[in-house]
């Protein structure tokens, strides 16, 4: 990879994840230790000189490392206000974000592996980082103490409230935990496989720039506005003990990780841009996003698509980088390791992908019907859309569905990255001895995977009493005569008649248009999640299939007249949307149709993709 084009890469993708809600949990912390802490104490215009019979006077802060000063006075005689504290705290506790961040990403799975440590030593290493230096700003002779033995990390100008900058840094890079997106996804699988170079360190440290750059204009921004307010800067002690409770208090947020629910409960105002970064294909290119050979999965290349019988496929990668776990004891996670001696199905799907919705039926019969006998199946879970990652959304997805087997939060693709996966829906089929058997994407071969995963159970038991085949029916459509899955997003637009426009535009449908196809009429505003409709909005669809869904969201309603190729009406329906965005059916008929589906939105209404059965 070119390097430079590398860390724009990484730069650009950095910046993005910088203004996203992920930065939340750090931000407060930021803002007081980095930004009003390292405030300078007052404009000293005049040039001060030393009075040559003042007595000393406390500093401006006690306990911040200038215990006594000499009083000043200006030219004229008048008393000096304090000197200016050193202004580099701010970039020494981003500095410190930026340097922990980097190492923990890209060597901290090797290290831990290596000392044989937890895999979560460096983030509760953080905490306590956070815990100790909270205390310090609460007890001014604690902070003292504590930044002795670091007082050399920072440099030697830096008066001694200073010194313990970069420290905290440290431990705010250590549980710093950004949103995902492209290039996070392929830090972290380089960084867990220990498959590290020169360009992934470029990669990582223009991710962790860009990231930390937004975070330093707020702490610059605090430090202004601190300056600015007589209140502020004349009770330094004050503000000290805030970000000491501010640090505490974040540290006992993510003990308990209750920061993800709070980012979980603000809007992702950056999820477009994010989405538009992934669409793009030189990023694409540079990144190899999916397709990651390391040596732990490089077995993989064995495995026939869809074959009929058990292949070997080297070992199975472990489950990495889940957000959450959900449907298993008490939240906890699952390995690969800990599921050794059981037969373990891999289904990588998405709640809103029509042809994950006919594979999961397929799926949890398995589940219910193998579970006593040996199998346990691990639904992956790996966004196709910015909503998808919510966890309510994922949760009622699941509900819907019917699905009661454990489910994993895949958002950062890095699970996904480490099986080179690129479909939805996609299995993977594992023995126990934990080794890849089989390997099926897309839909259909039911009865295949079914039958290996019989002869695998009976394998690691030979004595096991199986349970009759099960019986679900083969919904899988036949691609041939079927209209492929249409998109209406910028990123992923495809089988689009007719203008096109990112961004807000009125249209008129073609007069002419062609089969398997749809078209916009009336003003809609397009983005990278999809299109919203606004005054008048239409749009019409010509396809060929029995069923007929769209993946529609915001507030309001949807109406269809669907037409059969000689123009009769076959059906009529209307939808109230609201909610999380989820798949409506449009037409449900027992063989292939051709036709048109004329379909009205109210305003605010946002239509993602139309899926074909």
């Amino acid at each position: 990879m070119d390097l430079v084009v590398v860390a724009l890469v990484g730069l650009v993708g950095g910046l993005v994840t910088g203004i996203s809600p992920c930065i939340l949990p750090v931000l407060p912390v930021v803002l007081l230790s980095a930004g009003a802490q390292g405030a300078r104490t007052g404009p000293s215009r005049a040039a001060p000189v030393r009075a040559t019979t003042a007595a000393p006077v406390r500093g401006a802060a006690a306990g911040v490392g200038v215990l006594e000063q000499p009083a000043l006075l200006t030219r004229g005689g008048a008393p000096a206000e304090p000197p200016r504290a050193n202004g580099a705290r701010p970039y020494l506790v981003v500095a410190g974000l930026v340097t922990a961040f980097s190492l923990a990403t890209l060597t901290g799975t090797v290290v831990l592996n290596a000392l044989g440590l937890p895999g979560d030593t460096l983030r509760w290493a953080g905490i306590a980082v956070l815990v100790v230096m909270g205390l310090g700003l609460l007890v001014p002779r604690l902070e003292q103490v504590i930044e002795r033995p670091f007082a050399r990390l920072a440099p030697r100008r830096a008066p001694g409230k200073d010194r313990g900058a970069f420290v905290l840094g440290l431990g705010l890079g250590a549980v710093y935990v950004p949103c995902a997106g492209p290039v996070l996804a392929a830090v972290t699988v380089a960084g867990a496989t220990g498959r590290v170079d020169a360009s992934t360190v470029v990669l990582t440290l223009g991710f962790a720039i860009g990231a930390a750059l937004p975070l330093l204009v707020l702490a610059l921004a605090g430090r202004r506005a601190t300056e600015r307010l007589a209140f502020l800067r004349t009770h330094q002690r004050r503000v000290r003990a805030v970000g000491g409770v501010v640090m505490l208090a974040l540290a006992t947020a993510l003990t308990f990780n209750l920061t993800d629910g709070l980012q979980r409960a603000l809007p992702g105002w950056a999820d477009s841009l994010q989405q538009r970064l992934a669409a793009d294909e030189r990023v694409t290119q540079q990144l190899d996003l999916g397709g990651v050979v390391t040596a732990e999965n490089e077995g993989l290349s064995r495995c026939t698509q869809g074959a009929t019988t058990l292949e070997d496929c080297g070992p199975a990668p472990e489950l990495r980088g889940i957000d959450t776990w959900l449907q298993t004891p008490d939240g906890a996670d699952l390995t690969i390791a800990d599921l050794r001696g059981k037969v373990v199905l891999l289904d990588f799907w998405a709640y809103s992908c029509i042809n994950c919705q006919r594979s999961v039926p397929h799926v949890e019969a398995w589940w219910q019907a193998y579970r006593d006998a040996g199998l346990v199946v691990v639904g992956v879970h790996t966004p196709e859309y910015a909503f998808e990652r919510e966890t309510d959304n994922v949760v009622d997805g699941a509900r819907r569905l019917g699905i009661t087997y454990p489910v994993a939060q895949d958002n950062s693709y890095a699970t996904w990255s480490a099986y080179r996966n690129r479909y939805w829906p996609a299995s993977y089929l594992v023995d126990a001895d934990g080794q890849v058997r089989h390997v099926h994407q897309g839909e259909g071969g039911y009865d295949v995977t079914e039958d290996l995963v019989r002869e695998l159970l009976q394998d690691a038991d030979p004595g096991v009493a199986l349970p009759p085949r099960t019986q679900v029916d083969d919904r899988t459509p036949d691609g041939a005569q079927i209209t492929p899955e249409t998109f209406l997003s910028v990123g992923k637009r495809s089988n689009v008649a007719g203008e096109y426009v990112e961004g807000e535009h009125t249209y008129a449908a073609p007069a002419d248009q062609p089969a398997d196809t749809v078209a916009l009429d009336g003003t809609w505003t397009t983005d990278y999640q999809g299109a919203t409709a606004g005054e008048d909005a239409a749009l019409r669809l010509r396809f060929s299939a029995s069923e007929v869904r769209t993946v529609v969201g915001g507030e309001g309603t949807v109406t269809a007249v669907v037409r059969d190729a000689s123009g009769t009406v076959v059906d009529e329906v209307e939808h109230q949307v609201s909610g999380p965005p989820r798949s409506y059916r449009l037409l449900a008929r027992p063989d292939l149709t051709t036709g048109t589906v004329e379909l009205r939105a109210t305003p605010g209404v946002q239509v993602f993709s139309f899926t074909f059965g």
